[in-house]
Parts: C-alpha cells; sequence; structure tokens
C-alpha cells in the first residue's frame, strides 16, 4: 500500500540525512503518536546506559504503535528523537538506530538532548506523526 507522505528536498540548503519537509494532502487523516519508549512487555526499562539498545526498543514500540493505527513507518511524516544526555555523540548513537530503521524513509526529524525522561533508567523516546489515506481506518 502505497503512502501519501511526500518527502521534500531543500537542494539550496545543507544536505542533510533526512528530508527538510514532507506534506499530505489535506483529506489526509493525521495519526499522533505518543513517545514510544525503550519498555519490555513486563514494563521495565530496556538495557540502561545502552543508548543504541533503547532507541532501537523505541522504533519496535513505534512500530507497534503505528501498526494499531494501521500505518507503518512509510507513513509517518515527521518525527522528535529526544535523548537524555548533553553529549552530542550519545545523540548521534541513538539518531543513527532511528535514521536505519526508517532507511529510504527520512522523515523530517528534530534530534534533541534533554535533562531526563520519564521512566527510570530511560535515555531514548521517540514522538511521531502519521499520515493515512482518509479511507484507510
Amino acid at each position: 500500500m502505497s503512502s501519501v507522505v511526500r518527502l521534500l528536498r531543500a537542494p539550496l540548503l545543507a544536505d542533510t540525512p533526512y528530508a527538510y519537509a514532507a506534506t499530505a494532502p489535506a483529506d489526509a487523516r493525521l495519526v499522533f503518536l505518543a513517545g514510544a519508549c525503550p519498555l519490555e512487555d513486563d514494563g521495565t526499562t530496556t538495557a540502561p546506559g545502552d543508548y543504541a539498545a533503547q532507541a532501537a526498543r523505541c522504533v519496535e514500540t513505534l512500530q507497534g504503535a503505528l501498526t494499531a493505527a494501521g500505518a507503518t513507518l512509510t507513513d509517518v511524516i515527521s518525527t522528535r528523537v529526544l535523548v537524555a544526555s548533553s553529549a552530542q555523540r550519545d545523540l548521534v548513537t541513538a539518531w543513527d538506530v532511528v535514521h536505519a530503521a526508517f532507511g529510504p524513509h527520512d522523515v523530517p526529524s528534530t534530534l534533541l538532548g534533554v535533562t531526563v525522561l520519564g521512566y527510570d533508567d530511560q535515555l531514548v523516546e521517540i514522538e511521531a506523526v502519521a499520515a493515512l489515506p482518509a479511507d484507510r481506518a
């Protein structure tokens, strides 16, 4: 099934590993997802101290929420990746995992270093918005 999301490049701006913008038709149904957290099925936090493992679990959680909404990663129109660190290397570690999961669907994204996230030992969280055809439930 083809996505209604159209990624827009900005060739006059710096080359980046993500699209600068994305659009969806006016009649698209938007899906606003809660922040995907690195939680195991028992509610514990995945791999305390491991940015890459937590980012990977966040992607799995995001995919599960998208599935529940009838969507996939290619329906995502934007993301915000939150990383509990002031070290750029930690942000990049998490970003590399998220970026790899999205592959060629390199949606507009914001990568932020934050002071703290909501769960014990949580280092990464991914917020996303998806767009679906109006007739897709």
